[in-house]
């Protein structure tokens, strides 16, 4: 199939996705091309199931010679797509020995607060000087985008210097007052824990770091956030509890009463989301919100973080509920089903 043609249906489909008004596009061997709308699977392309070499040429019409080259090698590629103005984050991977694609469709308008309903004592934290503020979820529930809005919210208001380290690149981020830097894995460095190693040298005030996927990458955000910076990091947990606990358990045990230490003194707040079908169509994000208070700082210190649920429960008055509490709400406005949401809060809790 010539490259032109290829690129074509590509567009078309990223297109559709658009115009659908999208979360992703999968392409899979044996299937039709597939849109994520509202959270359900719905098959697009006439429902013709796709071959092995369609999917192959498909996905690589998309990628440079470079990015084909990474892929054969690592067998795992992520980056990003600009095509008739939107723009998206693709996943090349194989499966079965077959290439497929996940593509997951980036706003090219940053969202304002109002637009995702943030809190504002969470949109205040953008004018803290230091510490570390978490942003946490599983997969496809808008950590990114909520990043990326309160990143902005920096940008709009101080000359500070950004510098981000993204896995691809998301979100381009209009001229303000700040100097921003994206650097991207597998293009600007290697990794995220060698993105930081050299940080400190770029002269950052604030640091996001689009996963904390490691020892070292952890390590060097307690320290980053200690040291003066203030830093916004993201993790796959599913309440405010399990992150603390994640980002404890992943030191040694000989280690993990420094840690606890160093968490209770850096962390500034944890925003866990989730996304449910929104009344009407579209999807609402479901929150967890947690402040670093005096109560909170000593439960992380003395290791005691399944106290954490009680605490958050009975502090409304400093902006802190939990998922369920911020679900029931959601239920009271009739924004979602009230099984939606049973459905989210019964969910048993993760564990580190």
């Amino acid at each position: 199939m010539p490259a032109p043609v290829v690129n074509n249906v590509m567009d078309a489909l990223f297109s559709a996705a658009v115009t659908a008004k999208a979360s992703d596009l999968h392409l899979v061997v044996g299937r039709p091309p597939t849109l994520r709308i509202d959270g359900a699977l719905v098959p697009v392309g006439g429902g013709v199931p796709l071959t092995a070499k369609q999917v192959r040429e498909l996905v690589y019409g998309v990628l440079t010679k470079e990015q084909i080259a990474r892929f054969e090698q690592n067998l795992e590629l992520d980056a990003a797509y600009t095509t008739g103005g939107a723009r998206f984050r693709i996943n090349v991977h194989q499966e079965k020995n077959n290439v497929g694609m996940a593509a997951r469709l980036v706003p090219v308008k940053i969202p304002s607060v109002a637009d995702l309903s943030l809190p504002q004592a969470v949109a205040d934290l953008t004018t803290l000087p230091h510490g570390l503020i978490l942003v946490t979820g599983p997969t496809g529930s808008g950590k990114s985008t909520t990043l990326a809005t309160l990143l902005n919210l920096v940008n709009e208001r101080v000359a500070a210097n950004i510098v981000t380290l993204e896995d691809p690149v998301e979100f381009l981020f209009p001229q303000g007052k700040a100097l921003i830097r994206q650097r991207q894995l597998g293009e600007d460095m290697r990794s995220f824990a060698e993105g930081l190693k050299h940080i400190l040298r770029q002269d950052p005030d604030v640091v996001m770091i689009g996963e904390m996927r490691d020892l070292e990458t952890i390590a060097t955000t307690l320290t980053l956030a200690e040291t003066g910076h203030l830093v916004f990091a993201t993790l796959h947990t599913y309440s405010a509890a399990t992150t603390i606990e994640r980002i404890i358990d992943a030191f040694p045990p000989h280690q993990q009463n420094q840690i606890r230490v160093q968490l209770a003194s850096v962390l500034r707040a944890v925003v866990t989301q989730q996304l449910l079908p929104k009344r009407g169509g579209g999807r609402i994000a479901v929150r967890e919100v947690l402040f670093n208070t005096s109560a909170i700082s000593n439960l992380i210190r003395e290791g005691k973080s399944a106290q954490i649920d009680t605490v958050l429960q009975t502090s409304g008055k400093y902006g802190m509920y939990t998922l369920a509490q911020d679900a029931k709400r959601l239920v009271a406005e009739g924004l979602v089903d009230a099984k939606d949401a049973q459905t989210l809060v019964t969910r048993p809790r993760e564990r580190a």
